[in-house]
């Protein structure tokens, strides 16, 4: 028996050989030629192995040179899509990018610039900055940065960005082109440490009410809005407009750290929770700067994330007026996971909820819709029958409609809804509007003409006299006509105002900085001057 079993098994191998020996060669030859190769990894790895393994092989053997890293990019977007709209993968510069942004400082040069025809025009230097040290002007044209020619080119604000930002104590260099010179400049800037204020103005709206515009939540947001608090204390102010119109976030600390500035001790600011993060609540301390005076804050369409945090809280809490239009709606907690390589992955691990426990965070791939919020808005108004009242009833057992501290309903549905509804002025806003701005006529003609008409010395002065000359309003048409823009009689005369107004705040922003700029604009914006009525 024993015998008998060798046999067998001897026969098996010796039968395994030959089989192995005829088609071995086959296989060999088939494998070789396969621009798949071996499809062992796939049947034994798990689903990482497969994705490297593809990426490996596309590597290897593709026809044509591949960007491997990028595919690796593709497939960590393609899962992605699956999540929610948010989590976002960052390749390496995006995600430097973004860090620097929000921490308020980056290695630079110190300018501010404006795109004009393709060509980076200087508009502002930090005075103590590396740009002015090195002699850089507003009004310089930079033409290549580093070698790299940018004018005539299609380039971007990010490339710029990537081209003159860097390491620190590098140098830089600019070939520039000045007014009055006929032979190009090359200089040299050593790139340093760049601080920027999270707070892009702080002035007196009347010599009571202070305007505070944040347009992101940043590292240091607290404590930049706190000295310019103080500062706008010791000149009169009492009331606050605090403007959050196109703030798309930041910091979760951030806004509850300026959210606590005006809510008294123990007020719960926001709570988070996800399915793998347990509840957590945020408090106000008792070190609140502007807990009394009259507040209102201003929200927008793009007013989202970190900015909603401090717009609900002061509506669910009572504390002041929102006005403006309903906010964006993104009520997500995203958390930064870093790779090796300088990438990140800012993945969303929970949501946010308001006091009142409104969850601020719109349907993915729907809003409320506009029925609703015509029967909310026609609530507000008194100008309900029974039947939509009894609807309203229902919303709010529902969830949909919720109770401040005081006991007012507030809109529930997605965004937070202001008290003072506000809508956009779109007159004016036409196809010959559209048009200017889109071919650069409207920015040609500031930079090209009008700064060299004028030089004011006051601020106030330049607000309240300053406006376009029918002659003006002659080479704007001309430039247009030029670029191809069709004359429309009506449309332009519409459309005049709101070039006034740009025009008038851009040549503001170019002698007084953003002061100058905002000055110019709250004159005219029906937000703030409804707010300011509010106010009294």
């Amino acid at each position: 028996m024993s015998t008998r079993n060798n046999l067998l098994i001897a026969g098996c191998y010796a039968g395994t050989l030959v089989l192995g020996m005829i088609l071995g060669p086959k296989f060999q030859k088939e494998n070789s030629n396969s621009r798949n190769g071996t499809f062992i990894p796939f049947l034994t790895g798990g689903r990482d192995g497969k994705v490297e393994k593809v990426i490996s092989l596309i590597r290897d053997n593709y026809v044509d040179p591949v960007n491997v890293d990028s595919l690796q990019d593709l497939t960590i977007n393609e899962l992605l899509k699956n999540l929610d709209p948010h989590s976002a993968y960052l390749p390496p510069v995006d995600a430097r990018l973004f860090s620097e942004d929000l921490e308020g400082n980056y290695n630079g040069i110190g300018i501010e610039y404006h795109l004009l025809n393709d060509t980076l025009l200087v508009t502002g230097v930090n005075k103590n900055g590396p740009a002015a040290k090195a002699g850089l002007s507003e009004g310089d044209r930079v033409i290549q940065i580093d070698g790299n020619n940018i004018a005539g080119k299609d380039i971007t604000n990010k490339k710029i960005v990537e081209l003159i930002r860097g390491r620190r104590g590098t140098a830089v260099r600019l070939t520039i082109r000045r007014a009055g010179l006929k032979a190009y400049k090359t200089v040299s800037v050593i790139r340093d440490k760049i601080s920027v204020s999270s707070i892009d103005v702080a002035y007196l709206l009347t010599k009571d009410v202070g305007y505070v515009k944040i347009s992101r939540f940043g590292a240091h947001t607290d404590d930049d809005f706190i000295a310019e608090l103080e500062r706008l204390k010791k000149e009169g102010m009492k009331s606050l407009v605090l403007d959050l119109r196109e703030n798309g976030g930041g910091y979760l600390s951030a806004a509850t750290a300026l959210s606590d500035q005006f809510l008294g001790e123990k007020k719960l600011i926001v709570y988070t929770r996800g399915a793998h993060e347990p509840r957590t609540d945020y408090f106000a301390t008792p070190e609140g700067k502007f807990e009394k005076g009259k507040l209102v804050v201003l929200i927008n369409e793009n007013t989202a994330s970190a900015s909603e945090i401090v717009a609900g809280a002061v509506q669910d809490l009572d504390r002041g007026t929102i006005v403006g239009r309903r906010s964006f709606g993104k009520g997500l907690v995203q958390e930064q996971f870093n790779f090796g390589d300088g990438s990140a992955l800012n993945l969303t691990v929970a949501r946010y909820y308001t006091p009142s426990g409104r969850s601020i965070q719109r349907p993915y791939d729907e809003g409320p819709g506009p029925y609703f919020e015509e029967v909310w808005n026609r609530h507000k108004n008194g100008e309900l029958n029974s039947d939509r009242k009894h609807l309203m009833d229902s919303l709010y057992k529902k969830g949909r409609i919720y109770k401040t501290a005081s006991g007012r309903l507030m809109y529930g549905g997605g965004g937070i809804m202001p008290d003072v509804y506000v809508p956009i002025d779109t007159l004016g806003y036409n196809e010959m509007y559209f048009a200017l701005n889109a071919k650069g006529v409207l920015n040609d003609f500031l930079y090209n003409s009008l700064i060299r008409e004028h030089a004011p010395d006051s601020l106030d002065e330049f607000v309240k006299t300053f406006t376009l000359s029918p002659g003006h309003y002659q080479q704007i048409l001309a430039l247009a006509s030029a670029k191809g823009i069709k004359y429309n009689p009506g449309l332009f005369k519409v459309a005049e105002r709101h070039i006034n107004i740009d025009m008038k705040a851009m040549l503001a922003r170019y002698y007084f900085g953003e002061l100058g700029f905002y000055k110019v604009l709250n004159s005219t914006d029906n937000v703030v001057s409804r707010s300011l009525a509010l106010l009294k």
